[in-house]
C-alpha cells in the first residue's frame, strides 16, 4: 500500500513537471508565431538600371608567348672552347661572333689542301700548254683537270670545316644564359646559349572551330600576362592554321605584337581577346549585380507587387564577356530594367525592398 502511494506521488510530480515544460514551449511557440506574423521591414538595397553600350565583340582564349625566332645555339663540329665573345643577356646582331673553338689542326689541314691545290693547278697548266702541240694525250689532260678540280674542292671543304669552329649569331636577338666555359670540350650539338628575337613577338592560342568565322587576319588582339597584370599589349592576328585539330576541334591562331621593352618573354602564359572590327549594342550591368553559380547566373529584378510595393524577384540571365567593372548580358534582361546592384546574398525572391541609392552609371 505504501509502495503504491509513493508511485502515485512520483507520477503526479512528473505530470506537473512535464506539463510545465510543454506549457513553456507552447508559450514560446506562440511568441515566435506572433513575431513572424508581424510585417518585416523592407530590406535596404542599392539599385542600378541595365543599359545598352556599344561593345566590340571579342573571343577570349588562353595561349603562350612565342619568339619569332628562338633557338639553342649549338656547335656543328666538336672542339675545345678557345675564346668566348659574349655574356649572358647580351643583345647581338646577326653574324656577331659568339664563340671560337680551337682550330689549329683545321688550319694546318687547310694549308695542306691549298698547297695540294697549287701543285694541281701548276700541273694542269703544263698539260694545258702541251695539249695543243699534241705532246700529251687527251686522257692525260682530263686526268690533270680532274686532279685540279678535286684539289680545289678539298680546299673549299677545309675552309668550311674551319669556319664551323667560329660560332656566330644566326639572327639578331637577345641571348640567354651562357651554358659553356672557357677550355671546355664540346661534343657535336652541345647547347651554348639560347637566343630569342623578342621584338616583335608572337602569341599562339587556340579557338573552338565554331568561333573560326569570327576571326580573320589583321583582327586586333589585346593580351595580358600573369607576370604583368596591370599591362595590356596590343597586336593583330597574323596567321590562322589551315586545319582544325580533329581531336580537340580547335584551330591554332597566331598574333604578332610589338615588344620594344622586351617585357614579354617566350613561354609566358597569356590571356587573349580577339576583337571583331565592328561594334554592336549589348545590354550591360555592373559585375556586382550578377550572382554566378553552377546552376546558372541570375540577377534580382526590382518590381512592384499587387500592393504596389517594391519587391525583388530572381531572374536567370546569360552572361557574356566582362570589361572593366561591367558584364554583358545576352539574354534574360532588357535595357531600362531596374536591378539590385550589390548585396545579393542577403536577399530572397519576393522580399520587399526599399531603394537607398541609385548606383552611378
Amino acid at each position: 500500500m505504501r509502495t503504491a502511494s509513493r508511485f502515485l506521488i512520483v507520477l503526479i510530480i512528473l505530470g506537473v513537471v512535464l506539463g510545465g515544460l510543454f506549457g513553456y514551449k507552447f508559450y514560446q511557440f506562440g511568441q515566435m508565431k506572433a513575431m513572424f506574423s508581424q510585417p518585416q521591414p523592407p530590406a535596404i538595397i542599392s539599385a542600378t538600371t541595365a543599359r545598352t553600350d556599344a561593345w566590340t565583340p571579342s573571343q577570349k582564349a588562353v595561349g603562350s608567348v612565342t619568339a619569332v625566332n628562338g633557338i639553342d645555339v649549338a656547335n656543328e663540329v666538336a672542339g675545345v672552347v678557345e675564346s668566348i665573345h659574349f655574356e649572358s643577356g647580351d643583345q647581338v646582331q646577326k653574324g656577331d661572333i659568339l664563340l671560337r673553338l680551337n682550330a689549329a689542326i683545321d688550319e694546318a689541314a687547310l694549308r695542306t689542301r691549298r698547297a695540294e691545290a697549287s701543285l694541281a693547278a701548276q700541273e694542269f697548266k703544263r698539260v694545258s700548254d702541251l695539249l695543243p702541240r699534241r705532246a700529251v694525250s687527251q686522257s692525260q689532260f682530263d686526268e690533270a683537270k680532274a686532279n685540279y678540280d678535286a684539289a680545289q674542292a678539298r680546299v673549299v671543304e677545309a675552309e668550311a670545316i674551319l669556319s664551323k669552329k667560329v660560332i656566330r649569331a644566326p639572327f639578331s636577338g637577345t641571348l640567354g644564359l651562357r651554358m659553356v666555359d672557357q677550355g671546355q670540350y664540346l661534343a657535336t650539338g652541345t647547347s651554348i646559349v639560347e637566343i630569342n628575337m623578342l621584338d616583335p613577338i608572337y602569341v599562339d592560342y587556340t579557338l573552338s572551330e565554331q568561333d573560326l568565322p569570327l576571326v580573320d587576319i589583321d583582327y586586333g588582339v589585346t593580351v595580358t600576362v600573369a607576370a604583368l597584370p596591370q599591362e595590356t599589349f596590343s597586336g593583330k592576328v597574323s596567321a590562322i592554321n589551315t586545319s582544325v585539330n580533329p581531336e580537340t576541334r580547335t584551330v591554332r591562331i597566331r598574333a604578332t605584337l610589338a615588344n620594344p621593352d622586351n617585357s614579354l618573354k617566350p613561354g609566358m602564359f597569356a590571356t587573349i581577346q580577339t576583337r571583331q572590327p565592328d561594334a554592336v549594342e549589348m545590354v550591360t550591368v555592373p559585375l556586382t549585380a550578377v550572382s554566378y553559380n553552377t546552376y546558372g547566373d541570375f540577377v534580382f529584378v526590382i518590381e512592384k507587387n499587387e500592393n504596389d510595393q517594391l519587391v525583388v524577384n530572381r531572374r536567370t540571365v546569360m552572361t557574356s564577356e566582362t570589361r572593366g567593372e561591367r558584364v554583358a548580358i545576352t539574354s534574360g534582361l532588357s535595357e531600362g530594367e531596374q536591378i539590385v546592384s550589390k548585396g545579393l546574398l542577403r536577399l530572397r525572391a519576393g522580399q520587399s525592398v526599399a531603394i537607398q541609392e541609385e548606383a552611378a552609371e
